[in-house]
């Protein structure tokens, strides 16, 4: 990817899992400290998450993030008080495109609507690493039928990686102009609304706190982080991220297991406060 642009930095867009928490879902105290110098110098954060906002709010406090943070994506964004301020559901014909496919294919499929996560199978794959992640258990059910019209996320999961990467590139023109499938992680494969995307929320973002995107420094991951690396002036991947997302980073930094972020933070982010 081409250079970071130069001047100040007036705005941190960061993701959490495999970004800003580590392994386990934890933030380090280093981390902490180091966003809190952020706002020291005068820098703007929030955060951005395939996660459901539900599933942030103790990392926003923790964190004492007083901007407006991305849910499921940027299909969700919620202000600092939990109220809902931009709302992006999937459009029903991709709604049934995906769980059509899914359905043909050995993954657990997962359906987040109604600040809700739903399944039918509480055994599928990576049902415990999602609940420990989000700080609540799932709702099974007989059928995803009467969420269809207001579904936020739909999530196939897998053990198969390479099965993910496959269906990422199947679905992808299926959904084209309807929707965005991303692998957040290697073991998940997401699909949001198509103005649901990180770079979406980023804009967003700099647009109501009037920063240029020039002026915006990005982090993550996954492959659905790239779409805010598009978009922003300076875009950091986490060293353990995959070589196609590297690639399209400026800068790459020290793993999730390193304190990655607040690497960045220190070595790239604050002298440019």
């Amino acid at each position: 990817m081409s250079g970071a642009t130069q001047g100040p930095i007036r705005l941190v867009l960061s993701d959490m899992d495999g970004t800003l928490l580590r392994p386990d879902h934890s933030l380090s105290p280093r981390v902490i400290e180091a966003v809190a110098q952020l706002r020291e110098a005068g820098i703007l954060f929030s955060l951005a998450s395939s996660r459901p906002p539900r599933a942030m709010r103790a990392q926003v406090e923790a964190l004492k993030v007083d901007l407006p943070t991305a849910g499921f994506n940027g299909g969700t964004l919620v202000k600092p008080d939990g109220s809902y301020w931009r709302t992006h559901p999937i459009d029903r014909k991709a709604v049934d495109t995906c769980l059509q496919l899914f359905a043909q294919e050995p993954v657990a499929v997962w359906v987040f609507a109604d600040d809700q996560w739903l399944l039918r199978d509480t055994q599928g794959d990576y049902v415990g690493v999602e609940q420990h992640a989000l700080g609540y258990e799932p709702v099974q059910v007989d059928s995803f039928e009467p969420y269809l019209d207001r579904v936020d996320k739909i999530v196939a999961s897998s053990a198969d990686f390479d099965l993910l990467v496959r269906l990422e590139a199947r679905l992808q023109p299926l959904i084209e102009g309807q929707a965005l499938a991303a692998r957040s992680q290697k073991y998940y494969l997401d699909v949001t609304a198509l103005a649901a995307n990180k770079g979406s929320a980023l804009i967003t973002l700099a647009e109501a706190y009037d920063v240029p995107l020039a002026q915006t420094a990005v982090l993550g991951d996954g492959s659905n982080d790239v779409a805010m690396f598009k978009q922003a002036g300076l875009a950091i991947a986490m060293g353990q991220g995959e070589d196609s997302v590297k690639q399209q980073a400026h800068q790459v930094t020290g793993s999730n297991k390193e304190d990655g972020v607040a690497m960045a933070i220190e070595r790239w982010i604050l002298p440019r406060a």
